[in-house]
């Protein structure tokens, strides 16, 4: 039988020997289960997307997600292209205004307003629609399908059983020849950052959900309102997260003699 060596941090390692984890067992179980995600949306992806009547796959992703993909194959079908590509995902995560992956951009400090600038100068000339393209084909272009499946095992490296906006941000991060993922890391949206950033926000969300549930005292008249009081907090909470890698990029910025 194959043998594939899984790697863990030394505390996780100690957990798991003090524990008795039955590793083999538990790592099949969840291989298994990680195969059978990532298949299935690669065989929607090289398929006909039925967004109204979700099936397999598809029925992991949110429904913000599945909007965006709704908007992208829309925004795909408009541009007479026969094939939805990351430019279409990202365009349509901006066009759908309200997901997790435009906060984490925002708390970057990534303009949305550049990105659309961006994609926009990236913009190939619209051809002539063909047949195939006016009866509403709608297939996922390689780095697009690719994107998918990154933004697939991100949510199971995170221990997620959905895939939402912010899983396809750091599929179309992670995704290296597509459009939205060179405009994206042009901007500044490194993996690694962005990666740190979706775990912040995350974070972030679950402490709002906790003071939500908790009863306190009547907010003040000039007080924010939710959405932006939410705002704030979740940008603070990024900024905290990352705070760290930055001074320790600027310390190395000031050895390496780059920064006065």
């Amino acid at each position: 039988m194959p043998k594939i060596n899984v790697y863990l941090p030394d505390d996780l390692a100690e957990a798991v020997k003090e524990a008795g984890v039955p590793v083999s067992a538990v790592c099949q179980r969840a291989l298994e289960q990680a195969v059978r995600r990532v298949t299935a949306i690669r065989e929607s992806s090289l398929g006909e997307l039925d967004l109204e009547t979700p099936t397999g796959a598809l029925t992991h992703l949110t429904g913000r997600t599945r909007t965006v993909l709704k908007l992208a194959a829309d925004g795909a079908r408009a541009q007479g292209a026969a094939e939805v590509g990351t430019e279409h995902l990202l365009g349509a995560m901006l066009t759908e205004g309200g997901n997790l992956a435009l906060h984490v951009l925002r708390a970057m400090e990534i303009s949305l307003d550049h990105v659309r600038r961006d994609l926009d100068q990236h913009a190939r000339p619209v051809p002539q629609p063909d047949a195939e393209a006016e009866a509403g084909t709608r297939r996922f272009s390689t780095s697009a399908a690719n994107a998918l499946e990154f933004a697939v095992t991100e949510a199971l490296s995170l221990g997620h059983n959905y895939v939402g906006c912010e899983h396809l941000l750091l599929g179309l991060v992670a995704e290296p020849d597509g459009t939205g993922g060179q405009v994206l890391r042009a901007l500044g949206a490194e993996p690694r950052l962005t990666r740190r950033a979706v775990s912040a926000a995350l974070a972030g969300y679950v402490h709002l959900r906790a003071q939500a549930q908790q009863p306190g005292p009547a907010q003040p008249a000039q007080a924010p309102g939710p959405a932006q009081g939410q705002a704030e907090l979740l940008k603070a909470a990024l900024r905290a997260e990352l705070q760290p890698l930055v001074q320790r990029l600027e310390r190395l910025e000031e050895h390496a003699g780059l920064r006065p």
